[in-house]
Formats: C-alpha cells, structure tokens, sequence
C-alpha cells in the first residue's frame, strides 16, 4: 500500500511541477516581444533572472508539502530530496532553452 501511495505522491508531484513551469505559450497566453535597441541593456524582469532557481525552489517546496502529508518530518525530507531532483532534471536536461527567432 505504501508503494502504491508513494508512486501515485511521485506522478501527482512530477505533473504538478510540469504545470508550475510550463510556458505562457502552452497555457495559451500571448507573449508580447520587445525590440532590443543596440547598446541599451535589456530589463529583464525578476522570473526571467532567476527562472532557473525559482523553477528548483518551487519544486523542491512542492515535493516537502507532499512528502509531509504523506509521511511526516522523513517524509518532507524525502519529498524535498525527490523535488529538487525532478526539478533540476527537467530545468537543466528536458526543458527547451532556445527558440528560434522569425525575422
């Protein structure tokens, strides 16, 4: 039984972290793209700065909250563990970085 609550814990916390990240273009928001004028830096907000960290943190917050449900202070720890893992595996290795620009 307590697999079978593991695994299900594991799948819900891996698809909720895939929605945490996803897109503006695959949740059907526009996106506006502005024109970067030479020798002028461009601002960028606080999200795009730290994407990367934020997307980990987020994860990391998601797979405690569930691992503590599920099985107490060893169950956060485990769920922290499995998060930040999930996370990182899919900021740094599955998620899309460049896109291709049409001029």
């Amino acid at each position: 039984m307590k697999r079978v609550l593991s695994i299900l814990l594991m799948t819900l916390l891996f698809i909720g972290s895939a929605i945490f990240v996803a897109e503006p273009v695959a949740l059907g928001q526009t996106v506006t793209r502005t024109r970067v004028v030479r020798y002028r830096r461009h601002k960028r907000t606080f999200w795009q700065k730290h994407r990367d960290k934020l997307t980990v943190a987020g994860t990391t917050a998601t797979g405690a909250a569930v691992g503590a449900l599920a099985g107490g202070k060893k169950g956060a720890g485990i769920g922290a563990l499995a998060g930040a893992g999930g996370g990182a595996l899919y900021t740094y290795k599955i998620r899309k970085r460049h896109r291709h620009r049409r001029y």
